[in-house]
């Protein structure tokens, strides 16, 4: 087997002593992982497994088919359905017709074999009717190319000549129990194919044992790799029609700028933004605004890109940034309407309730690609499935013959096995779903109900965290409660150590892209600004602002606080949290969308002492800080602060020296030889005993605070100061 493009990862030494299911499973990984072969949670694998039935102890064929919702780069052997072969193939007495073919799905459940709580999903018939004892199931974008080509199967002759490798075309259709019977039917028909092309849709490949199905899956789909990329070298810088615009230098100054726009006429969402050079050869293409509006055609693409992106026609040559933004704040109502003309064309007495009519990726050329989701995995994932569709119609445009309109070698398929199929229209030789079929997929019962299984989102899912200050103390617990509760959280701190191994705490607890690191020094305002310019392009705005970086120096020798320390201490404390403040209500007012800030303040604002003057201040400074950010932010900005007594737990503003001076302050006994730790709990103990609580205040009471404030909880509240000090008396609000 020659190979190209692709790579056969197949390791004997690995695979020795696997039973058949295992195989399927390291099969299934190697394919899933080259996103050239399928994209996330697309495409399915198949084995047919002899095994022992558990109540008659005879002999039975079982399938093992990819379970429903799962990812082939990274599913387990538990990631399989198993189902009884024969019982699946007795279900075609049950079957009533295309028109019916929902109702086979209740009855997959009833197939199952043995105890496996792995649900089947809607492709289980098209590897059931198949007469191999291994299918693979993929979404390669070459191959979905020739599927979306209006000449595709006048290419297959052609592909067959210059590769060898004999392909069968199926026009499009809906997968469930009527697609598995017509694979089963072109197979019987046609017995010496190496696979089947379902038009607009995907590949089917398979063989005799796992290693030879991996083999044919390599070779089938580098073949048409082949075919299909030798003619995309040949359009070269006609591709797409040529260039119309070339890629802004600007390009990222001017998406920051953009992003916090979008994801506000978007709705509650993360964004992502690629300016891959593949992106934006296509966005600032001739053809681009033709082939966008089109649509998508593979299925797995559309369910997450919606039917079509949003296109934003601007001067890409020398427009401003303003121009830029009013031409997408213009586009968007058009699509909005056009989105509600399409639900409502084509929608059934039964179809669900009409989603969100904003787009979930966007097209700006010069300038790159934007994608949103409920997180930002989803908002990668989103655009990398327009990264695919973008290399389809790359694909399908450049095997154009003729004018490129005509679907006639698709009417001889449509006539034989779909008559009453919507005609799909062809750009350019690429054929996208017509939109009743596109209809279909995103408002299909089975993908509603999909939707409904999905866990209720969490409180500040959606969101956009930056915490500055992030000590082991107030500021990792606060950035750990808030990306607990479904925020995506930066954490910043002028410490670049401090702010990544907090980071990758939160990314070993939630994932890997729900936490970033920053560096930052809060009193520079640029710093703060180019901060918050990078985190737009990472996730799109900010949402939330907690600030909670301080610093207190204890008075010398003499008693006194240095003017040096004064001017530090008021910087960092009052004027940084100023700065942070500032910076991010510029950010959300771009989102039109609202936001959150708490501050940090300190009991020691309205309690009198001495030893502490300069910190004292700064805090009492703050709090009325907090009831004019409130005034100057309304109605959408709201700015509230947590006021904490006494916490000692990880802060950095309780180091063993002062710890040591205060429990000497105190007359608490303690040895010099105990840790840190240990005598920091001494020294919270007794500021315990002074609340009237007599409660310990932890950095997590902190935190609990700072997320009712930030959230949705205490929407109202806006101005005030929140205590958290376990009752202390002298700190009562006067």
């Amino acid at each position: 087997m020659e190979l190209k493009y692709l790579q056969d990862l197949w390791d004997s030494n690995e695979t020795t002593g696997m039973d058949e299911p295992e195989l399927l499973r390291y099969r299934s990984n190697l394919l899933g992982r080259d996103l050239r072969l399928t994209n996330f949670g697309g495409g399915n694998t198949s084995a047919k497994v002899p095994m022992r039935d558990p109540v008659t102890g005879e002999t039975v064929t079982v399938l093992w088919v990819k379970g429903s919702g799962g990812d082939l780069g990274t599913i387990t052997r538990e990631g399989f359905a198993t189902l009884y072969l024969d019982r699946l193939h007795a279900l075609k007495q049950q079957y009533r017709g295309a028109a019916h073919e929902d109702e086979m799905v209740p009855l997959y459940p009833l197939c199952t074999f043995g105890n496996n709580p792995r649900a089947a999903s809607i492709d289980t018939p098209l590897h059931a009717f198949l007469p191999f004892a291994h299918v693979d199931h993929l979404h390669p974008d070459w191959a979905i190319a020739l599927a979306a080509c209006a000449n595709g199967p006048d290419l297959l002759p052609l592909l067959q000549e210059e590769t060898g490798v004999k392909l069968a075309w199926l026009p499009w259709k809906r997968p469930g129990f009527e697609l598995g019977l017509w694979l089963e039917q072109t197979v019987q028909e046609h017995p010496d194919i190496d696979g089947i092309l379902l038009g607009s849709h995907g590949l089917f490949t398979w063989g005799n044992t796992a290693r030879e199905s991996y083999q044919n899956t390599l070779r089938v789909i580098d073949s048409i790799g082949q075919f299909v990329l030798k003619r995309v070298a040949s359009k070269g810088e006609q591709l797409f029609g040529g260039a119309r615009f070339y890629s802004r230098p600007d390009r990222h100054a001017l998406a920051a700028a953009l992003l916090p726009v979008l994801r506000g006429m978007v709705g509650p969402a993360i964004g992502h933004f690629i300016d891959a050079p593949d992106v934006l050869r296509f966005v600032n293409s001739i053809r681009a605004p033709a082939l966008a509006f089109q649509g998508t055609s593979c299925p797995d693409h559309f369910v997450r890109t919606r039917v079509r992106p949003l296109y934003v026609e601007w001067d890409a040559t020398s427009g401003t940034t303003e121009q830029l933004i009013a031409a997408a704040r213009a586009a968007f109502p058009a699509y909005r309407e056009d989105y509600i003309r399409y639900y409502e064309e084509n929608r059934q007495p039964d179809s669900p309730s009409m989603r969100s009519p904003g787009p979930t990726v966007i097209l700006v050329p010069g300038v790159g690609m934007f994608s949103f989701g409920r997180s930002k995995p989803e908002a990668r994932i989103t655009g990398e499935f327009y990264v695919n569709a973008i290399h389809v119609m790359e694909g399908a445009t450049a095997c154009q013959t003729g004018d490129g309109q005509s679907i006639a070698a698709l009417e001889p398929h449509i006539a034989r096995w779909t008559p009453d199929l919507q005609r799909p229209t062809a750009v350019d030789n690429y054929v996208a779903l017509p939109l009743r079929e596109a209809f279909g997929i995103e408002y299909w019962q089975l993908e509603e109900a999909k939707l409904r299984r999905l866990p209720l989102e969490k409180p500040l899912s959606r969101k956009v965290a930056v915490v500055i200050g992030c000590s082991p103390g107030i500021g990792r617990a606060t950035a750990e409660r808030l990306a607990r509760e479904g925020a995506h959280v930066v954490v910043a701190d002028l410490n670049a150590t401090l702010a990544r191994e907090t980071a990758e705490a939160l990314q070993q607890a939630f994932g890997r892209e729900f936490a970033l690191a920053e560096t930052v020094d809060c009193t520079d305002r640029a710093a703060l600004r180019n901060m918050l310019e990078r985190i737009t392009l990472a996730y799109g705005g900010i949402d939330l602002m907690i600030c909670v970086a301080a610093v207190f120096f204890p008075p010398n020798t003499s008693g006194r606080t240095t003017e040096a320390e004064w001017r530090k201490t008021l910087d960092v404390n009052l004027l940084g949290s100023y700065l942070a403040a500032d910076e991010a209500a510029q950010w959300m007012q771009k989102q039109n969308t609202g936001g959150s800030i708490v501050l940090i303040s300190s009991a020691n604002a309205v309690v009198p002492k001495t030893g502490s003057f300069a910190y004292d201040v700064s805090k009492a400074a703050l709090n009325h800080l907090t009831r004019e950010l409130a005034i100057a932010y309304a109605p959408h900005i709201r700015v509230n602060a947590v006021a904490p007594a006494s916490v000692v737990e990880g802060s950095q503003q309780f180091p063993r020296e002062r710890v040591l001076t205060s429990l000497a302050k105190y007359g608490i006994a303690f040895e010099e030889s105990e840790s840190t730790e240990v005598l920091r709990q001494k020294l919270a103990d007794f500021y315990a005993q002074r609340t009237l609580l007599k409660k310990r205040v932890t950095p997590e009471d902190i935190a609990q605070a700072v997320f009712l404030l930030a959230s949705d909880a205490l929407h109202n509240t806006t101005g005030h100061v929140l205590p958290v000090d376990a009752g202390l008396a002298e700190a009562f609000l006067r």
